[in-house]
This record gives structure tokens, sequence and C-alpha cells, in this order.
């Protein structure tokens, strides 16, 4: 008995001059967490693509995500529909809170943000009008007021007449506003000399109409489906995703989108375009994410690979067909470098229609 004592008072101390040894060996330098072994999906328990390049930061509280504009827009669905996923799909661990910012085209939200160009903890859906919206002098924040951190979708115009419209395809509409432009009453949720607006006069100006005769209203508050089907206007001009839905129910007839061919899917496959009309244009409606001017470099970096990990879900895939969007993914640098080029092909095109 005493012998099986003095053996167990052995293994003891070997023991602890282990534990001792381990302990002094990683003195002053951090201890490494364990492996983990979970095999979960969630990024906030697993070193996911949106921490790897982010380093230790991830968010500490829920991220305010505006949409410039009211209810049902392109920015708000691109915010909600984003959103969602991310927060389904467990990406990101805090929630996503839409808050609408609509006026000015954007010129509200944007200011809104840029008195907070130090937060990481702030993001807003972006598509042209960023740089529509300075061009026309509406604002003096443009895109260069922000930090790019990725393009998602690409989406087209749309120009929806009601069911029970005189006007059936796009040259007839084209052939009454060449005997009289302002005979035609165009709505659109964007300001005048934005994105709504500009698809449309492009498009019609390349039809041989005189582009700055246009009666064109905006309604920002996102009210012009209800407009159009109202009757207090005859034409919207806005995009193929918010078409789907009033055309599947019969409600409204689309003359033409943008595209430079026709889409593949469900519905939109049904929408002709400009160009198979003998109207020589198109025009895309990207659609992208960005932070305030000052955001750090980690917390870039981090939305940057979430949306990467969104874009590349079954689930973000399903919210691309509902609302007609084609992906067009781009990282943080890829996106600023389009901005810029986009802003000098925007502002050339305004000068030579005389719109600047």
């Amino acid at each position: 008995m005493k012998q099986k004592k003095n053996l167990f008072l052995v293994i003891m101390l070997l023991t602890i001059a282990a534990v001792l040894a381990a302990c002094n060996s990683n003195d002053g330098k951090e201890a490494e967490a364990p492996a983990d072994t979970s095999g979960g999906s969630d990024v906030t328990e697993t070193s996911g693509p949106a921490e790897e390049t982010a380093g230790d930061w991830k968010p500490t509280k829920p991220i305010e995500f505006i949409a410039p504009s009211g209810a049902g827009g392109g920015w708000d669905t691109t915010a909600r529909a984003s959103s969602k996923v991310l927060e389904e799909e467990k990406i990101v661990e805090q929630r996503f809170a839409v808050v609408n910012k609509p006026g000015g085209g954007g010129a509200i939200g944007w200011a809104y943000i840029d008195g907070k160009n130090t937060d990481d903890h702030l993001l807003f859906a972006t598509s042209p009008p960023i740089m529509f919206v300075p061009l026309n002098n509406q604002s003096d924040l443009g895109h260069q007021d922000f930090t790019p951190i990725a393009a998602l979708t690409a989406d087209y115009g749309a120009f929806l007449v009601k069911a029970d419209s005189p006007f059936d395809t796009m040259n007839d509409l084209v052939e009454a506003m060449k005997a009289d432009p302002t005979s035609v009453s165009v709505v659109g949720s964007s300001s005048p000399g934005s994105m709504d607006h500009m698809q449309f006069v492009k498009s019609v100006h390349a039809a041989g109409v005189d582009a700055k005769s246009v009666k064109y209203v905006s309604s920002q508050d996102g009210a012009g489906m209800t407009m159009l089907l109202g009757g207090q206007v005859d034409v919207f001009s806005t995009d193929v995703g918010e078409a789907v839905e009033q055309y599947r129910a019969g409600n409204v007839k689309v003359l033409a989108i943008t595209a430079e061919e026709r889409m593949e899917g469900d519905v939109v496959s049904e929408f002709p375009t400009l160009i198979e009309q003998g109207i020589d244009d198109s025009f895309v409606v990207w659609r992208g994410i960005m932070g305030p001017k000052n955001m750090s470099k980690e917390a870039t970096a981090f939305y940057e690979n979430a949306f990467k990990e969104m874009s590349e879900t079954e689930a973000w895939k399903t919210e691309l067909e509902r609302y007609g969007w084609a992906p067009n993914w781009m990282g943080s640098e890829e996106f600023s470098t389009f901005l810029d080029e986009q802003y000098e092909a925007i502002k050339s095109l305004m000068e030579e229609m005389g719109l600047r």
C-alpha cells in the first residue's frame, strides 16, 4: 500500500512539473484558441470568409442599413433582400436594421451617412443616382465621398404602361412623343436628371425624340406604380424587378427593357428590348453596397467578405430570381475603379444630350 502511495505522489509531481513548464514556455504570449471542430457554418463561431481578411474585427452591435429612398424601390429591395440572406444564413451574427431615408434623389440619406463618416456599423445601398444627382448639382456628395464595399447585381430599366393603354410597343410611344413630347407624362422614383429620368430620355433620344422636352414627374416616395395604375401618368420608368409582379397580375404592359438582349427566366423573358424594336440603346442599372468615407479597412474587409459569402448562397440566388436581377459581383477595389469609370461615362452622356 505504501508503494502505491509513493507511486501516486511521483505521478502527481511529474504532472505538476509538466503543467508549470508549459505555462513558462508561453510567458508573455497570448494563448491560442483551440481549433473549432464543430463543423458549423456561422462565421461568428468559425473562421469564415467574412473574418479571414478582417482579422479580429466584427460588428459588436446591429448594423444600420440605409435605403436612401422610400419603400419598394431598388435601394430598398436591395437592402432588405441582402440583409435577409445575411441574417438567415448566419453569415453575420448581428442583425441588419434597414432604415428608409427618402428625399433629394438619395441626397438626404447620403447627408445622414456623411454625418457619421467614421461609423463601422453603417451601410447603404447604392446605384447610378449617386453619380447622376451630384452631376445635376442636386447634392455636394458623390461616390468619391463614401467607401465602396461591393457591387451585387445588374438590373435594367423597364418602361411600363397600364394594361389598357393605347401604346402596345415602344415605337407606338415614340411616335406619339415625336409628334408632341409633352403629350406623354412619365413618372419615375428618382429626381429629375437622375436614373429613372435619364434611362427614359436616353432611350427616346436614341429614337429621335427631343429629350429636353419630355414631361417627367418625380415621385420619390415610391408612389410611381400607384400613379400609373391610377391613371395620373402615362408611363412609369422603373426597373425590371418592380415590373414583374404587376405584369404577372395583368395590370401593366412592359413596352421595353434596357437590356441588350432578352433576359432569361420566368416572366422576364417576355419583356422586349429596345434594340429588338429598332432603338439602338441600352442601360445597365448596377446596384451595390457602400459605407461611410472613413470606415476602417478592417470593417470594409469584413463586409466585403460577408457579402461575397452571401452572393454564393442558394438563398441569394432565389432573391435574384425573385426580383429579376442578374449577378454582378465586384469586390471593393474593383467596384471603386468601376465607379470612377462610370462617372466619366455618365458625365459625357449628359453633356452630349444637353442635360448638363
